[in-house]
């Protein structure tokens, strides 16, 4: 063999098989620049039936052979003209039956084109499993970002329902467990939008389908009879017949969480094994999803109901009283925590009102369990609410005898409108003094106190009575606010002597402006800092206004 110009060339011997063809271990076929073939070895023989000297490349190989071999003779010559350029002609490659095939051209003497054929099917089809591995792989992945991206349960319906008909089928449902006669159902064809609905289908009308929807294993899809299928399975105004089934489960956190059903129509693919396994893959996928979307659904709707018991009261004018309360949790993401407050209206106007206002020790749920513990137990003290002494030693031997660590701070305030004024006694147990703005914008501390509850065996408190004229309001707050760290160096408390300062420029203001204004500096004063839950109650003696002038204009006069 000799190489002239980049060009391999090779001698051979036009009209006769050459003993090196024979002993070729690859197919081998000649043929001149006119497309006819000249010679062609043993096994090209075998492989070819019609290759044989004399007959056209065009009926003798393959297209993609006779079209590699125009091109390589026009290839040829544009070298032969110009021979500064040099170069090897390229290889191609297609399929033989059911063999693939590498096609290495080599230039002859003769100026006729040698043909080896390199049987690469093993390669090529190791190419094309690693390809579809990771086509499915990357597929896997982003169908688990799109499921894990919601917790939405009807969200995850759609979506697994909308993935499998892109990826798997002409047509994919998605069922979950029923409750009662019904079943939610997800319908999505190719290329179209998904269809929800709640359907009173029977399970065991689709085999496999109720063996799915309890967990077990998948049965074939050879198994299943696509002219059995329910009406309800196939999506209204769906065009065409079904002509493969695949039904398997979407198996969840220890409980099914429904079955996904794939249909192709007559005259595609019918489902292989391949396929049916990488399908549930992809179910297990959705099935975790879907899983973890409906637990957070009934966590969710547990939480809601207990939610309700556990938040504070929305207060209001109460017996010719304001009364307004604020709450903010620790937590961004939490909505209750270890403050609380409670105001339980008299038997009758006459009657004193009480007002609760307290701090467990903790925050989040835990703190809010035993919040909610004491606010139940206070309801049931309610016929004692005249001795705040006798209601604060039964609730702390109630706290002392659960299974609960934690102690709490409370204070209490029997309210009763006398007149014009508003009377009030006061009890602390642990907790923070109360404040009273007066008209003038002087601050008075109540000294009242007491032990904490739940911490000691003994409670010891000490009760004091105060009289709001109109216009003034007592405060009931938790340290929330006093301990907050923030300020221009962000370490700094909010402390009493601001709070009280903030008190004063609240005076003869309703109760539900003296919560926001308190509430909105003790904001600013954190900023974006971490706080501790934060409780506040007005309770103000309210003022009535009379117009003195029909204009107007005049000024009012205030009466009680």
């Amino acid at each position: 063999m000799a190489s002239t110009e980049g060009i391999s060339v090779i001698g051979t011997r036009q009209g006769s098989t050459s003993g090196l063809w024979a002993l070729a271990p690859y197919p081998v076929i000649v043929a001149d620049e006119a497309g006819a073939v000249v010679e062609v070895n043993p096994a090209a023989a075998l492989l070819l039936e019609g290759a044989v000297p004399g007959a056209r490349m065009r009926d003798a190989v393959p297209g993609w052979l006779a079209d590699a071999h125009q091109a390589a003779v026009a290839g040829g010559r544009l070298l032969a003209r110009n021979c500064r350029e040099v170069g090897v002609l390229p290889s191609v490659s297609g399929w033989i039956g059911a063999h693939s095939f590498e096609a290495h051209p080599t230039r002859s003497q003769d100026r006729s084109m040698v043909w080896w054929l390199v049987d690469d099917t093993d390669r090529r089809l190791a190419e094309e499993a690693l390809a579809t591995e990771r086509e499915r792989t990357r597929f896997l992945a982003e169908a688990s970002s799109v499921l894990l991206a919601s917790l939405n349960t009807e969200r995850c319906m759609v979506v697994t329902a909308q993935l499998a008909a892109e990826y798997f089928a002409d047509v994919a449902v998605v069922v979950t467990p029923p409750s009662g006669s019904r079943m939610a159902v997800a319908r999505a064809v190719a290329g179209q939008d998904v269809t929800r609905t709640l359907i009173a289908g029977d399970p065991s009308q689709l085999p496999g389908l109720s063996e799915a929807l309890q967990g077990f294993p998948p049965v074939p899809s050879r198994w299943i009879d696509p002219t059995t299928l329910p009406d309800w399975i196939v999506p209204p105004g769906f065009s065409g017949t079904i002509g493969s089934v695949v039904v398997t489960p979407l198996p969840g956190h220890g409980v099914p969480a429904g079955a996904l059903i794939l249909l192709r129509k007559t005259g595609h693919p019918q489902f292989s094994e391949n396929e049916e396994i990488f399908a549930r893959l992809f179910a297990a996928r959705a099935g975790a999803a879907l899983s973890a979307s409906l637990l957070y659904s009934e966590q969710s709707a547990i939480t809601q109901t207990l939610m309700r018991d556990l938040l504070p009261p929305r207060l209001r004018r109460l017996n010719g009283v304001e009364i307004a309360g604020g709450y903010r949790p620790a937590g961004t993401s939490e909505r209750v925590g270890g403050d609380f407050y409670d105001v339980h209206p008299g038997s009758t106007s006459a009657d004193a009102s009480l007002v609760v206002l307290g701090d467990v020790c903790g925050k989040g749920l835990d703190a809010a369990v035993l919040t909610g513990k004491i606010r139940n137990t206070l309801q049931a003290l309610l016929p004692m609410a005249d001795d705040h002494g006798r209601m604060l030693d039964l609730l702390n031997g109630a706290l002392l005898t659960s299974h609960h660590a934690r102690f709490a701070t409370l204070v209490m305030a029997s309210v009763k409108r006398a007149e014009s004024q508003v009377w009030l006694r006061l009890t602390s147990a642990g907790h923070p003094a109360p404040l009273v703005v007066r008209t003038d914008g002087g601050v008075q501390e109540v000294p009242t106190r007491g032990t904490l509850i739940g911490a000691l065996k003994k409670v010891t408190v000490h009760s004091v009575e105060v009289v709001l004229q109109p216009g003034e309001t007592c405060l009931l707050y938790t340290d929330g606010f006093t301990e907050a760290r923030g300020g221009p160096r962000g370490d700094e408390v909010f402390g009493e002597e601001r709070l009280k300062q903030a008190l004063s420029e609240c005076a003869d203001m309703p109760a539900e402006a003296v919560v926001e204004r308190i509430q909105m500096l003790a904001s600013q004063w954190l900023r974006n800092g971490t706080r501790d839950d934060m409780a506040v109650i007005a309770i103000s003696a309210p003022r009535t206004t009379h117009l003195s002038a029909v204009n107007g204009h005049t000024r009012g006069r205030h009466t009680a």
